[in-house]
């Protein structure tokens, strides 16, 4: 499973679909913006997609152990390893690149103010298997790199 971390309009989702998507079930609260219950929603489609023994990932903007924590065990409980990848937060370059999107798919900006203020760097205590750091290559790609960790899992 895995996990994308950070703020809204920092290229998860174009990182998604350029190197994920062929390979893994996209679930995204974004797809059912007026269910209920999206977490209830989104979980639901990450159980039955892992008990299927298929590869999920999760293109929300999980700030927080509070988000993921539920993910990593869903992946436990059906013996997938939970991988999270981190977007390091820019609010002024992920604010301009909100700025540009169009009707929709525009957060208003207090979201992404609300967001930062919840965002937690991963960690491998967290019961990630493996990090990873993410960032745009200045060329129109993504930099993928191993998280550096400052603590060891236990």
């Amino acid at each position: 499973m895995a996990i994308l971390i950070g703020l809204q309009a920092s290229g998860k989702t174009t990182f998604c679909r350029r190197r994920l998507a062929d390979s893994h079930v996209v679930v995204s609260k974004d797809a059912f913006p007026n269910a209920r219950n999206r977490q209830r929603r989104q979980m639901r489609l990450v159980t039955e997609a892992l008990a299927a023994g298929r590869c999920v990932v999760v293109d929300n903007t999980n700030p927080s152990p509070q988000e993921w924590r539920p993910l990593i065990e869903a992946a436990r409980v059906h013996g997938a390893a939970a991988v999270g990848y981190w977007f390091p937060p820019d609010l002024p370059a992920a604010l301009a690149r909100n700025a540009a999107r169009e009707d929709r798919a525009r957060v208003p900006d207090v979201g992404l103010y609300d967001t930062l203020k919840r965002l937690r760097r991963p960690q491998l205590v967290d019961g990630f298997d493996r990090l990873y750091e993410v960032r745009f290559d200045g060329r129109g790609g993504f930099q993928v790199e191993p998280m550096r960790q400052e603590g060891r899992k236990r």
